[in-house]
Order: C-alpha cells, then sequence, then structure tokens
C-alpha cells in the first residue's frame, strides 16, 4: 500500500515504520503524502485505537529532509511543502487518538519535527536530536521552531536551532524534549505498554485530553474555557456512566468510546 512506510495493525495499535533505510530514513515529498495518507487511516479506522511512529534499522527515525528535492525549488514550491508538511503535523498533533514517537535514532531536521508533532516522545538510548537547518542556509518548516519553543522554552530552543547541534537521547529527556530513554530492544515493548494502558482508559476523555491540552498552546483560545466545555460535554457520555458505576462497584470500567 506504501512506497515509504510500513504499517503493522495489533491489538488495535498501528506501528507505522519509516521505511528507506538506504536513505537514513529521510523524509521527502512522497513520504510526506503517505505520512498524510496513514494518518487518515488512524483518525478513520476504528480499530485503530493508537499509534506509533518509528523508523527502519537502528540508525535512524528521520535523519532530516531528501535535500536533493530542495535545489529546484521556487519560494512559492518551497511555501507550499511547508505548508504540506504543516497540515499532516498538525493532524497528528490533534489526533484523538494517542499517537507516540519511538525515536529508534537520528532524529534531525524534519524527523524531529515528526517526533516533536506526535503527543510525546519514548527514544533509545543512541537516538540523536536536532533541527540542524541553518547549516543549509534553511529553518525548520514543519512547525519546528514553533513545537521545539513550547517543548523546551525559547532560550534552549534557539541555542540548538541557531547552533545545530545535537542533543543526545538523555540530554533531550533533561530537556523535556524526551519522556523516557531506553535500550533499542525495549523501546517498542515501552511504546506498546504505554498505548496499552491508556487504551484502558475511556477514549472520548483521552480525546478531550489531547484537545485542551492542544489549547493551552494556542493563542486564539482561551484553554481554561474550552476545558470547561469539554468537562460539560464528558456528562452527556455513557463512558462517564460507566466509569462512575464501575469506581463505586470496585470494578474494572468496561469503556466503549460512547
Amino acid at each position: 500500500m506504501y512506497q515509504t512506510l510500513s504499517t503493522q495493525l495489533d491489538n488495535h495499535i498501528l506501528i507505522i515504520t519509516i521505511n528507506r533505510p538506504d536513505k537514513m530514513n529521510a523524509l521527502n515529498q512522497l513520504m510526506m503524502a503517505e505520512l498524510g495518507l496513514v494518518v487518515d487511516e488512524i483518525y478513520s479506522n476504528k480499530d485503530i485505537k493508537g499509534a506509533i511512529f518509528t523508523g527502519a534499522g537502528e540508525k535512524a527515525f528521520v535523519a532530516g529532509a531528501d535535500i536533493s528535492e530542495f535545489l529546484s525549488l521556487s519560494p512559492k514550491q518551497g511555501e507550499e511543502l511547508a505548508k504540506s508538511g504543516h497540515v499532516v503535523f498538525h493532524r497528528i498533533e490533534n489526533s484523538p487518538k494517542p499517537i507516540i514517537a519511538a525515536v529508534n535514532g537520528f532524529a534531525l531536521g524534519g524527523g524531529c519535527e515528526l517526533a516533536m508533532a506526535c503527543h510525546f516522545r519514548i527514544a533509545s538510548d543512541n537516538a540523536k536530536f536536532g533541527q540542524p537547518e541553518v547549516n543549509l542556509g534553511l529553518i525548520p518548516g514543519y512547525g519546528g521552531t514553533q513545537r521545539l519553543t513550547q517543548l523546551v522554552g525559547k532560550g534552549k530552543a534557539l541555542e540548538l536551532m541557531m547552533t545545530a547541534d545535537m542533543l543526545t537521547a538523555h540530554e533531550a529527556q533533561s530537556w523535556g524534549l524526551v519522556n523516557h530513554v531506553v535500550t533499542q530492544a525495549e523501546l517498542l515493548p515501552k511504546a506498546l505498554s504505554i498505548l496499552q494502558k491508556i487504551q484502558t482508559k475511556a477514549p472520548l476523555a483521552i480525546a478531550r485530553v489531547v484537545k485542551c491540552v492542544n489549547t493551552a498552546l494556542d493563542k486564539d483560545q482561551d484553554g481554561f474555557e474550552t476545558e470547561i466545555k469539554e468537562f460539560a460535554a464528558s456528562f452527556a457520555t455513557k463512558d462517564l456512566q460507566e466509569g462512575a458505576e464501575a469506581f463505586i462497584q470496585k470494578r474494572k470500567a468496561n469503556f466503549t468510546g460512547e
């Protein structure tokens, strides 16, 4: 189905592997289009309750963009390229279903931006993160200037983007960019265990958490007002009824997403 991705659906979790190992899984325009398609699948397929992005091999998650595609682009084409990336990564960030980046190696440039668009990141201990676009006379174009600043703060984001330095996995964790650092062998099991835990929770409530947290970062919206509305809307769901009854009856809740 895909030329640059491979997918595996197991126990309601879709594992998406960026599959261009000969190119260090570098992003190209075909891959960006296919990322858009797989995100559509996450949204529309009711059998998918969570997803993981990872990279093929043990060297790279996504080691940047395919620079050879940049040489002939006009400013207008560059704008269109950035806009298309923004659309896809915005949909990842705002997915009502949890999406984790399992970063198995280099996450540079567009790869770091893809990881940051996911709800959170788990890294193998050999992973490296960076936005080295200034080495090419460029800046991040898929939301990196904004998401990195939100995640690590203005000063650290400016330093990382202006020096083009790379962070080790443990440095990224200390900066707040990564939630967990594990060995390469533990990477997917860790991501799966977290998603399996999230699957036991009320799916509509999970989607509302994502919406409210993202609203906190949106200057055009009142996050507190959004929280009030989403909290109130929860009272119309069967899941709240089930959750409350299960709590009172001291049993495990069986949520249906209704």
